[in-house]
């Protein structure tokens, strides 16, 4: 048995790994949880054989020709970001097209959710980041200089926050427009008066959204150090089976009405809508199924500025 380590986050989808429902053959998984920037972080410094990673991080390695790791098609979590850009109620803000000349502020400039709902609104609303101003720092909590990203591309005014200011502070201060986050701002869990979304119907945004471009936008996907895979090329096409039963265990077993899988309960009625709009495989895994994701976040990398070339999705994984 080769051992080889994973780190990745609790997933219904990972579960039956971390329980040992499902194995992957030929191979011993010593599998650490950790929040996905924990995962990330654990895997650049060469810690992990295996992890859950950034697609927008791993895609710009591969642009720039300096990536340690060959990709896995598992994408491990994926989510529409239109509910994630918060506007403040007294901006003037009713529409995208407004944003344009606004402050905006985000945490993570080029983290894949940011990339996505910048590319979105590009693409679908003539609106792009050189439309606004950015403001860049902590959200929660300050963020020194030295953890804040390096020159905004060219085109786009950026400045960084002070060392003592969040970007919540500025937002409820007046002094941001509109904010670009991946977490849920504790302004929103407070509900407080001043703080609403650019998409309120976003479910219904974000389900016509996938009707007409078929994205599904992809969060995180999972890569192998290039060494591991070098020396035991057939651990990649084990691990991508492993995770592909261990997905179907999970998804599967939320549609059944003998017992709710989950605590929702309109569970049935979730499950048959979302069928309805991206198809019975929902959560697919592979290239195909995800090619119009996996082409956009090379597109729009490339046209945000973040990287030199486009990437295609074949450079970003090993066959299967």
């Amino acid at each position: 048995m080769l051992p080889l380590t994973l780190a990745c986050w609790d997933y219904d989808r990972t579960r039956p790994l971390i329980d040992g429902r499902v194995k992957a053959e030929g191979i011993a998984l010593d599998i650490s949880l950790m929040r996905p920037q924990q995962a990330f972080q654990a895997m650049l410094r060469n810690e992990f054989h295996v992890a859950e990673m950034s697609l927008a991080n791993y895609t710009a390695m591969k642009a720039r020709g300096a990536c340690p790791f060959v990709g896995i098609p598992v994408m491990l979590s994926k989510m529409f970001r239109h509910s994630c850009i918060y506007v403040r109620s007294d901006a003037g803000i009713r529409s995208p097209a407004d944003l344009k000349g606004k402050r905006a502020g985000t945490a993570q400039f080029t983290s894949t959710g940011v990339v996505f709902a910048k590319g979105m609104l590009d693409h679908d609303h003539d609106v792009t980041q050189r439309d606004m101003s950015w403001w860049i720092g902590g959200l929660h909590a300050p963020v020194p200089p030295s953890a804040q990203p390096p020159a905004p591309p060219p085109g786009v005014q950026m400045q960084h926050l002070p060392a003592d200011r969040t970007l919540e502070d500025m937002f409820k201060e007046g002094q941001i427009d509109v904010l670009f986050s991946n977490h849920f701002p504790a302004l929103w869990d407070q509900r407080w008066p001043g703080i609403a979304r650019l998409f309120p119907d976003f479910k219904a945004t974000e389900q016509d959204y996938f009707r007409r471009t078929r994205i599904f936008p992809i969060m995180h996907v999972v890569v192998i150090r290039e060494d591991v895979h070098h020396e035991h090329p057939s651990a990649a096409k084990s691990l991508y089976r492993a995770f592909c039963e261990a997905r179907d265990l999970a998804a599967n077993g939320l549609y059944d009405t003998d017992a709710l899988r989950l605590s929702l309960p309109w569970l049935i009625d979730h499950i048959e809508e979302t069928r309805g709009v991206l198809g019975a495989d929902f959560f697919a895994y592979g290239i195909e199924p995800n090619r119009p994701a996996l082409t956009a976040i090379g597109q729009y990398l490339h046209e945000q500025g973040l990287v030199p070339r486009v990437v295609a999705p074949e450079e970003l994984f090993v066959p299967v």
